[in-house]
């Protein structure tokens, strides 16, 4: 906290020698602007829209200099004009920039800005930075404004898009502030490859790795991701482009979709300065249901008697402390005409709801924007600088994850002892893990000295620079254009992450007894280039208006990532608990050493052309060619994909007068429809020979899989027609989109017979299709004077289905076909998940349930025991599919004067979720249900009661997933706010400030799950929906400030 103030009142003090230097004299800090002390003519008067309502923050601009004032909170505006200038430009974001003239002196001034015609008709940000008139896409567009992301800020801003946006599923992180966010735009398509959709900030595509990837059972650190580093407060606006149509430009990472991120450029006008600062506290949001009343007869296990009605229950919610989160923000915005700069510093630092879990970053962004010969040239380079560290981030698992612990603590047990997790031992002269109770089949420790004595810490040094020009080439008239631009970013980081178990952790994580320690060191790199011709014209066809704009480019991206770790028990006879890699055992079998490294490069060219007739017939053509790095010595080195989309705006079709007759009930009507085939490398070293070290032989040897032949790249085929609509004079908004995606040519690994040689071969087949439907609906009201209720629905449905799998495959060894009815992606306990012709990506299954007799009921055997038996003949029972049918999100704006407040509720539709905690917790007798059994006498099965023990160690113990698979359907209320922005003439017309209270996760109103099923532990494709000592989500509510000088 302390160096977030530092920081803020550093910036500020900046701030002020800037004002000082670049506007002339001030009358303090902020105070108003004196210009070169020559003769002015004062102008005031007040801004207001179309209906009266004051706008404060418009920018009021002398111009032909850099004379320049906001309006305040109330509209009003005063401005010292020099003699020799008669001309004021007021701009404001959403409304026409208007000029008027002023030659003397004058006061009571009324300024009504107008509103832009219509939103649909306005410009927005497509692939590479191209704008393009919304009107003449023939794609799903869906944009969202930076307060927006802000009114309920969340550390990571893609988790503030739940909800907000159609046809997207997000997912959070279940290792709460940082960590990667799983984002799947119109369903799962790969089933290999990642089916996260792509971030692009400011036409640059980010590179967004995951520094770790959960995979279920034993062990799931915590993962962050590029993406969660950026500072939600540089960001300008949004656009979503759901569909590959959109996204064909941009390359193979767009087949999923991307998130399109215009950030924050300085603004025309005297200094502004913005802070806010927000202070969130967090609490477990969904825990499991324990039992407090039997205890565990000195084992391990809570199979005992009924504890005294007197004895002191133990609740695992204990364990878990009130987590914080502390953001402060500090901007400045100005310039001049010619020059425009802006800057900010933030600091983010939050502690988890876990122990000793905590998370600090820190940014520093720099951007200047200048426009030299007569506004031909342009010049826009930014720096941005980012400090993160994070200690102790963990997702789920078994081992080195302090639930485990917690919840399975013996019951009757004192959990105050817990407390002291460790004593001192005078004859090795080091403090040990106080725990008496064993590591049971969960490999058990002292949840606080896993906490603070299995410390695993990651930080992470980025740093990106850009740097973008554009000339206008030629410019002969209002109706021809030409311009060129080119762009190269520099995306680099420096990690540092250890891992350090002291003396006495469990065994089962080679800890010897003086301890265990890992360090990596590791650099990821990317550079990003392109340059891009842009070329526009306007001419007559008959008495049709036609233009004609056509895209040429070509872009490098070259990404490297290298990193080189030690990691192993520490010597026997070393020093314990001394964290260094000379005390790593180094010829320890255990010891891993090794270095990694890969190096991917992609060349492309691509272009687009669009045709539009007189207003309201588009037709757009896109082509991309890549040559991938993943397709060398592969006789397929590069592959095209184009795209194709029409957009008519029927209502400009109509005649003037129907137009008029229809107006008030029909404002706009836009029909599209487009199709896009976008291509996709497989992964890297498939064509090329690569060789891995083996630890455990410590020599090199061949990669193991058969020699490929001739490869393809994955093909995304994507179709979607839809319509966007405005109706009731622009009041009410309705879109809708149907789309269809076939991904085929898929590379698939798969195992094959050791005697050719080999382990692996890879097959290219299969193919995933996915329908849905994407709706959005708005409502503005104006309820009575100054009131307004603003009202947006968003539903998202999908259907995935394997259309093919394996099917005819030709053995290159053996030259016969193959086929494969399924394959199996993961597994836990019985659980698989397993693809099959007809089913879904998201599909699992059981492999075993009780042993059951000829008539299919559950086996008694003669001491009144139930067993467990696998399915014969390889058959699995189907649970479901992890994935929702359907997602939905209603949120509601109210407004009266200064005062804001609103709410959104999210839902999900359909799917499952599996809770192997449950199984744990059955099988240590700690569970809700163990302890309602024994009260009921037993568990009946068959009309008999079964004994409780027998029944849930059996059913918790072997993991039988039929019995802790839950429907994954939910509503929430996901966030609220409570708005009030002081009057400035309350604060002597110094600042403006707005104060807010802010939740997220207020209240589950519908689940039936156990946990929270939107939570995931990891960004892969085969492990969501599942539930294994998961840390649990969290409920938040803080207190937001925001103030403008």
């Amino acid at each position: 906290m302390q160096e977030a103030v530092r920081l803020g009142f550093l910036t500020i003090l900046v701030g002020g020698f800037w004002t000082n230097s670049v506007y002339g004299k001030t009358d303090g800090l902020f105070g108003k602007t004196t210009v070169f002390q020559q003769q002015t003519k004062k102008v005031s008067g007040v801004v207001t829209d179309a209906n009266g309502e004051p706008l404060p923050g418009v920018n009021i601009i002398v111009k032909g200099t850099s004379v320049g004032v906001t309006s305040d909170f109330d509209g009003n505006f005063e401005i010292n004009v020099p003699n020799d200038k008669t001309e004021l430009v007021f701009s404001y974001i959403g409304f026409k920039e208007q000029t008027i003239k002023v030659s003397k002196s004058q006061s009571g001034l009324k300024i009504v800005l107008q509103e832009e015609v219509m939103e649909l008709e306005g410009t927005v940000v497509t692939a590479l930075g191209i704008k393009r008139q919304e009107k003449a896409l023939s794609y799903n567009v869906q944009q969202v404004n930076s307060e927006e992301l802000t009114k309920v800020k969340d550390a990571n801003f893609v988790n503030s898009l739940n909800g907000k946006v159609a046809g997207v599923t997000i997912q959070r992180s279940s290792s709460g502030i940082g960590g990667a966010t799983k984002v799947v735009m119109r369903g799962a398509k790969s089933i290999e490859k990642s089916n996260n959709a792509l971030y692009v900030i400011d036409g640059v595509p980010l590179f967004s790795t995951t520094m770790a990837q959960g995979s279920g059972r034993f062990q799931s650190s915590g993962s962050t991701e590029g993406i969660a580093d950026i500072n939600p407060e540089d960001i300008e606006s949004m656009t979503v482009l759901t569909g590959a149509s959109a996204a064909a430009l941009y390359g193979s990472a767009a087949a999923n979709g991307a998130i399109l991120i215009t950030t924050k450029k300085g603004k025309e006008g005297k200094l502004q300065v913005s802070f806010s600062s927000n202070t969130e506290v967090s609490t477990p949001f969904i825990l499991p249901e324990f039992q407090n009343t039997y205890g565990n007869d000195g084992r391990v296990e809570s199979w005992g008697a009924k504890l005294p009605a007197d004895f002191e229950r133990y609740n695992p919610k204990d364990f878990f402390r009130t987590g914080y989160t502390l953001t402060n923000n500090v901007s400045l915005s100005g310039g001049s005409q010619k020059n425009q700069t802006y800057f900010s510093a933030s600091s983010t630092q939050a502690e988890g709801i876990v122990p000793n879990n905590q998370y600090n970053r820190y940014n520093f962004t720099f951007r200047n924007t200048a426009h030299l010969l007569d506004d031909k040239l342009k010049i826009d380079a930014s720096v941005n600088y980012i400090l993160q560290d994070h200690r102790n981030m963990v997702n789920q698992g078994e081992y080195m994850n302090p639930l485990v612990g917690a919840y399975l603590l013996p019951r009757g047990e004192n959990f105050e002892s817990v407390h002291t997790f460790e004593r001192y031992n005078p004859a090795r002269k080091i403090y040990e893990q106080e725990w008496r109770y064993g590591t049971g089949d969960y490999t058990l420790q002292n949840p606080y000295w896993v906490a603070y004595r299995n410390l695993r810490d990651v930080k992470r040094e980025r740093n990106m620079v850009a740097l973008g020009i554009s000339y206008d080439l030629k410019k002969w008239s209002e109706t021809e254009k030409w311009d060129i631009a080119g762009r190269v970013r520099t995306d680099n980081s420096h990690i540092k992450s250890t891992d350090k178990r002291y003396a006495t952790t469990a065994p089962t994580l080679d800890v010897s007894k003086t301890g265990y320690f890992g360090l990596l060191k590791g650099t990821e790199r990317q550079t990003y280039a392109d340059v891009l011709t842009n070329f526009s014209k306007r001419f007559k066809f008959g008495e049709k208006d036609v233009v004609i704009t056509a895209n040429l480019g070509a872009s490098l991206q070259d990404t490297r990532y290298d990193d080189s770790q030690i990691a192993g028990p520490l010597r026997e006879n070393g020093i314990p608990n001394v964290f260094n890699t000379f005390n790593v055992e180094q010829g320890a079998q255990k010891t891993r050493i090794g270095q990694v490294g890969w190096i991917e490069q992609t060349q492309s060219i691509f272009g687009s052309v669009e045709a539009g007739y007189n207003g309201y017939l588009y037709l757009t053509l896109t082509g991309r060619n890549d040559w991938a790095s993943q397709l060398a010595n592969s006789p397929n080195s590069s592959f095209f994909y184009p795209s194709v989309g029409l957009s008519a705006v029927v209502t400009d079709m109509l005649s003037v007068d129907t137009k008029t007759k229809i107006s008030p009930i029909l404002s706009f009507m836009k029909v599209r429809l487009a199709f896009s085939s976008v291509g996709s490398p497989f992964d890297r070293s498939l064509t090329t020979p690569t060789y891995t070290f083996d630890q455990d032989s410590k020599t090199w040897k061949t990669v193991s899989h058969f020699p490929i032949g001739e490869l393809f790249p994955e093909r995304t085929n994507s179709y979607e027609v839809g319509i966007a609509s405005k109706w009731l004079k622009g009041k009410l908004t309705l879109d809708a989109t149907f789309y269809q995606t076939n991904t085929k040519n898929q590379t698939i690994g798969s195992e094959i017979s050791p005697s050719t040689g080999y382990d692996k071969i890879y097959l290219q087949t299969g193919d995933v299709r996915n329908r849905g439907i994407e709706l959005g609906l708005g409502y503005d009201f104006q309820l009575i004077k100054d009131f307004n209720w603003n009202s947006h629905f968003t539903m998202g449905y999908n259907k995935n289905e394997i259309m093919s799998l394996v099917e005819d495959y030709v053995n290159p060894i053996t030259g016969e076909k193959e086929g494969k009815e399924h394959l199996v992606k993961n597994s836990f306990g019985s659980l698989r998940y397993i693809l099959k012709k007809g089913g879904s990506l998201g599909d699992v299954y059981s492999n075993a349930d009780f042993t059951r007799n000829s008539d299919g009921n559950i086996y008694i055997d003669a001491k009144g025991n139930v067993t467990k038996s696998e399915f014969a003949n390889g058959h699995f029972e189907k649970l479901g599919s992890v994935l929702p049918d359907v997602t939905m999100g209603w949120r509601n704006d109210f407004s009266y004067k200064n005062l804001s407040f609103g709410a959104m509720l999210s839902a999900r539709l359909g799917g499952v979720a599996i809770s192997m905690t449950e199984a744990a917790l059955d099988h240590y007798g700690v569970s809700k249900a163990s302890a309602e059994a024994r009260d009921a006498g037993g568990v009946y099965v068959n009309g008999f009661p079964i004994n409780a023990k027998n029944y849930f160690e059996e059913r918790g113990k072997n993991r039988l997933a039929q019995y802790y698979t839950y429907s994954a359907t939910n509503v929430r209320l996901q966030e609220a706010y409570i708005s009030y922005k002081l009057p400035k003439k309350l604060l002597n017309d110094s600042m403006g400030l707005t104060i807010s209270v802010i939740g997220r996760n207020l209240a589950m109103l519908y689940s039936e799950a156990p946990f929270d099923p939107e939570s995931v532990s990891s960004t892969g494709n085969y492990v969501q929906g599942l539930d294994y000592f998961m840390i649990p989500s969290q409920r938040s509510i803080g207190l937001s400030i925001k103030a403008d000088f």
